[in-house]
Order: structure tokens, then sequence, then C-alpha cells
């Protein structure tokens, strides 16, 4: 089973999540010309509409791929799937956002990951770190981060200056 395409394609935009950005780190940056290939491993489909709407509403991102489970998300990453970004949640109904992690990072080390979750303990943000995140964000606080960090890596793979963007 491959991962589904993004659940979106040609139908209206789904509700946003709360945090998105008003005129913070991510507004202070100039729009890069390349848009972000992003692969997205969610479990809760409300949670995955909604965020794939923010991103491509708010970032410089096209969801190309998603996945509900640790297994269709290894499969879809050693397919070939092609993204410049993932974005993993930890808890998922079937595997652990880990496994992606430490998946993807052996086969796609050129690939920024990062993990959104509701689980952001300190001692959960060094386990996804040691696993191959790049950069750990709160569902519930920090998307407004996350979309600055879709901003600053699309800038740099533009080759433009990340500007003020948030390391």
């Amino acid at each position: 089973m491959r991962a589904a395409p993004a659940p979106h394609a040609g139908a209206p935009r789904a509700g946003r999540l709360e945090g998105g950005p008003a005129g913070g780190a991510a507004a202070d940056l100039q729009a890069p010309a390349r848009t972000l290939g992003v692969f997205v491993v969610e479990d809760n489909v409300i949670v995955l509409e909604s965020l794939v709407a923010a991103l491509e509403e708010l970032a410089p991102a096209h969801v190309v791929g998603t996945a509900a489970d640790e297994d269709v998300a290894v499969r879809w990453l050693q397919d070939g799937g092609a993204c410049d970004l993932a974005i993993v949640d930890i808890f998922l109904h079937s595997g652990s956002g880990l496994g992606v992690l430490a998946a993807a990072r052996r086969r796609r080390p050129d690939t920024a990951l990062v993990v959104l979750s509701n689980y952001c303990t300190d001692e959960m943000r060094a386990r996804c770190l040691a696993a191959g995140a790049d950069r750990v964000f709160d569902k519930s606080r920090e998307i407004d981060l996350l979309v600055g960090f879709c901003t600053e890596l699309a800038c740099r793979k533009d080759g433009g200056s990340p500007g003020s963007a948030p390391h």
C-alpha cells in the first residue's frame, strides 16, 4: 500500500490549525521562489487536513504525500517518494514516528525532518533529535515556528537568505 496523495487535491481547504503566524518571523522573510515538497505522517484525519491547509496557505509548501502509520511512511520513503521535508507525528495508530525518523534519516539524509506532536516534553524532544529530527514543534503552540522553519528551508534551497527566521 502506498502513501496517499494529499487528501485535499482540488477540494476546498479544511479548517486551520491554531497558532498561525500573525506577523512573526515568517512574515519578515522574503517569499522564496521555490516551493517545498512535504511528506506528512499523521494519523488524525482532522489534524492532517488542517495541517495541509495551513502549510499550503501560510508556507512555501505543497504536500506531496501522506501516511497514517509507520509502515506506510517507511514504504513511501523506500519507494522513492520525493520530498524536501518530512513532518512526522510521534504517536501513530500503528508504529511510531521515532521509527519513521530513523528510517528517513538512513534513507534520505538530505531531507529535512521535523516532528510535530502534542507530546513535546524535554525528554521527548531529546529522543526525537537523537532519532534524526532537525527540529521538534508542539502542535498546539508552535505552528508559527513550523511555518517559519518551512520558509527558511525554502529560502536555503532556493539559494536565498533566510533573513531573520528562527534557527
